[in-house]
C-alpha cells in the first residue's frame, strides 16, 4: 500500500463543539489516518485498525465522525472539495471516506 487511499482537503475538523481547523486534510495512507491543520502540522493519527468512523444520523450535509485515539471529531468534508467539479453532493466524501475507512481495515462490507 505506498499509495494515497484516500486524500481530502479543506475538511472542518471539529473536536466536541470546538473548531479545530477550518481547511484542514484527513489522509489514509499505508494503513494510517492523520488528521492534519491546514499548515500540514499533525492534529492527531492513528492506524486506521484502531479508528472507529461513521456517519452520523442527526445531521445532513456531508459530515462524518471519527474517533481517534479516544478523541472524537467531526469532519465537514466535501463542502470545499476542489476535485469534485460535478453534481455530487449529499454525502459524497463522507462516503467515499467511510469506504476508504473500511477497505483499509480489510472488509469488503456493501
Amino acid at each position: 500500500m505506498a499509495d494515497t487511499e484516500f486524500n481530502a482537503r479543506g475538511v472542518r475538523i471539529e473536536r466536541f463543539l470546538r473548531s479545530v481547523t477550518r481547511a484542514g486534510q484527513v489522509l489514509i495512507k499505508d494503513g494510517r489516518l492523520e488528521l492534519l491543520t491546514s499548515y500540514g502540522r499533525e492534529i492527531d493519527s492513528a492506524p486506521v485498525q484502531s479508528v472507529r468512523a461513521s456517519k452520523p444520523w442527526f445531521v445532513d450535509g456531508d459530515q462524518a465522525m471519527a474517533t481517534v485515539n479516544g478523541t472524537r471529531y467531526r469532519l465537514t468534508l466535501g463542502s470545499q472539495d476542489t476535485k469534485s467539479t460535478s453534481a455530487k453532493s449529499g454525502s459524497g466524501t463522507a462516503s467515499r471516506f467511510l469506504d476508504a475507512v473500511r477497505s483499509a481495515r480489510g472488509r469488503t462490507r456493501k
